[in-house]
């Protein structure tokens, strides 16, 4: 049983939130207030949104492994940009970026005792977009720290920026493709890219039945 108490909880809130208006990392969560697990990592992200006041824009996932049992986070929808110059809090000089597939949902998937089925959550798609998610944690040294303070950091998202419509989406080959990134002074980046978990719908599938469960 978690002996993580909610004046715990709001303590490592208040932290994360120190970096957050301060718009710059700091140190990792006193140990007094830092998570054990998963459930007070949890608690700890949810505390940072109600007491910022912040709506919920979007999500970030990936599927659960043995060693994430739980791989999501809330993404600001004040974070969310659609315009170009896109503003980002440099780490050492350099934004930090990591193109995505994401999916903007068209209606309600309200919470149930069935799990909804891949056909349920496809036929839930408005529309599919590339996007850069924007990485940017309130730590300064990362590496240090333990899953469960990443996750209550929200797994270090700073933001997204909002790319096109990709037209047919799902009839196209998801999984892995092409990415460049060019400049102004020429190409920056050419890679083969391979979605981590397979294909970019199956971490939304568990994201859907994982939020409709609870």
């Amino acid at each position: 049983m978690s002996q993580f108490t909610a004046e715990m909880r709001d303590a490592a809130a208040g932290h994360l939130i120190a970096a957050h208006t301060a718009r710059r990392p700091g140190e990792r969560l006193p140990e007094a207030c830092r998570p054990a697990n998963v459930a007070d990592a949890l608690a700890i992200q949810r505390r940072v949104r109600e007491l910022m006041g912040a709506t919920i824009g979007g999500w970030k996932c990936s599927v659960p492994t043995p060693k994430r049992e739980i791989a999501a986070a809330t993404i600001f929808a004040s974070a969310i940009i659609s315009e170009s110059p896109c503003p980002i809090l440099p780490i050492g000089g350099k934004a930090r970026i990591e193109p995505e597939i994401a999916f903007v949902i068209g209606h309600d998937l309200p919470s149930r005792a069935t799990p909804y089925s891949d056909a349920e959550v496809r036929a839930a798609i408005r529309e599919t977009r590339t996007v850069l998610e924007l990485i940017g944690p309130r730590y300064a040294d990362p590496a240090a720290v333990t899953y469960p303070e990443l996750l209550a950091d929200s797994i270090a998202n700073q933001g997204l920026f909002l790319g096109p419509v990709v037209a047919n989406a799902l009839e196209l080959p998801l999984e892995g493709f092409r990415i460049t990134v060019n400049t102004p002074d020429g190409p920056l980046l050419a890679r083969d890219g391979k979605h981590p978990d397979g294909h970019p719908l199956r971490p939304l599938l568990w994201l859907v039945n994982h939020l409709a469960s609870r």
